[in-house]
């Protein structure tokens, strides 16, 4: 038994299945951020206006989306195992798809896939983590440190092959992803279908102040986080504040940020108030943000976007932990959260494509500010609510 097997406390049987779920996660981050990377050559070869760049992110969440709520009754109705090669090979077709065809639609199309697969895949990986290990908390750290590290790699591959072949990051990864899912094929997924969809959580949370609280410090956090993964690159290459070349490699740095951040708030969660970390955390990612837009110089905006990606980790997973133990636990609550918290990541990247187009990209992206300034808000409401219980 390997140090990982003991140190999660795996058995040996279900060892090979959470190897592969590892790895198809990691794929999955590579996904995530090719998209952003190569979404400027992408357009350029295409002739694409910033309004539908903006339309193709949202495309992408809306597929997140989608697979939010198919896995709410899919895997009963085929089997975890069916569903999950089904809704994973959105990756494969969508990328493959892009590389293809230019037209919008298409184009739209192929992103809502992308993002189809990668909710799907989120879907199943986090439960087949909670099921075969015994330290939960350890399983899902590394789980999302695997997506991290894809999401750091794919950004170098796309500035490593260059502008002119964009399209070998879409293969690589679309080759990846179905190694991926011809090894879960043959795994021990399950794949049992039938039974109900039940759900024990109280619908009382409609009714839960501190239920939208903090939903809404998620969504207007998926504000930011969609628009700056999916404009980040585009953005600098735009703006000429980074030479094209290097542009994608202020992605991946974003990356390590969060990774890093991530281990960080683990850390901290467990030893000081969630509410006041949250808020910090909300301070921080606002200023750093201010940094990287109106500084005007390269130095100083790539510090913005290491500050940013350290804070804005955090920010998400510790907001949804603070949430009461009873809608935690409930599909319908914790779906629910979810859905509307992502409708944030849909509308926000289509708004900042369609200012862009009338106004410019560097003004654009100053508008993610209002996102920040609201959450920041709300963080303040939470803070000081929480000491009564509400929040």
């Amino acid at each position: 038994m390997s140090f990982v097997e003991r140190f999660l406390g795996v058995r040996r049987e279900d060892a090979p299945l959470l190897y592969y779920t590892y790895f198809a996660f990691l794929v999955s981050g590579m996904m995530s951020t090719v998209l952003g990377a190569i979404l400027p050559s992408l357009s350029a070869e295409y002739q694409l206006s910033y309004s539908v760049q903006g339309s193709l992110l949202s495309f992408h969440q809306i597929g997140n989306l989608l697979a939010v709520y198919l896995a709410g009754f899919l895997p009963f109705a085929i089997g975890r195992k069916k569903s999950t090669l089904i809704g994973a090979s959105g990756i494969i077709l969508g990328l493959v798809l892009m590389t293809l065809y230019g037209n919008p639609f298409y184009l739209m199309f192929a992103f809502a896939l992308t993002g189809m697969g990668r909710g799907t895949l989120s879907n199943m990986t986090n439960v087949v983590v909670g099921q075969t290990t015994a330290n939960k908390a350890g399983g899902l750290n590394l789980l999302h440190a695997c997506f991290a590290v894809g999401a750091f790699v794919s950004p170098l591959i796309a500035m490593a092959v260059g502008d002119p072949r964009w399209k070998w990051p879409c293969w690589i990864i679309s080759a990846l992803m179905l190694t991926a899912l011809i090894l879960l094929g043959s795994s021990s997924l399950e794949n049992r279908k039938g039974g109900k969809v039940t759900d024990k959580g109280e619908r009382a949370f409609l009714r839960d102040g501190a239920f939208w609280l903090n939903t809404m410090i998620m969504f207007f956090y998926l504000c930011a986080e969609a628009s700056l993964t999916g404009w980040l690159v585009t953005y600098f290459k735009d703006t000429g504040m980074i030479p094209a070349s290097l542009a994608p490699s202020v992605q991946s740095l974003l990356w390590i940020m969060i990774l890093t951040g991530r281990l960080v708030c683990a850390s901290l969660s467990n030893r000081m108030n969630k509410s006041t970390l949250i808020l910090i955390l909300g301070c921080v990612m606002t200023a750093f943000f201010c940094l990287m837009v109106f500084s005007g110089t390269p130095a100083l905006a790539v510090t913005g976007v290491l500050g940013v990606g350290l804070s804005m980790s955090g920010i998400y997973p510790t907001t949804l932990s603070t949430m009461p133990g009873k809608y935690n636990s409930s599909t319908v609550a914790t779906g629910t959260c979810i859905a509307v918290a992502t409708i944030g990541g849909i509308i926000m990247p289509m708004i900042i494509g369609a200012v862009a187009e009338a106004a410019g990209l560097a003004l654009a992206i100053s508008l993610i500010l209002f996102a920040l300034v609201i959450m920041l808000v709300l963080m303040v409401i939470k803070f000081m609510t929480a000491g009564k219980g509400r929040a």
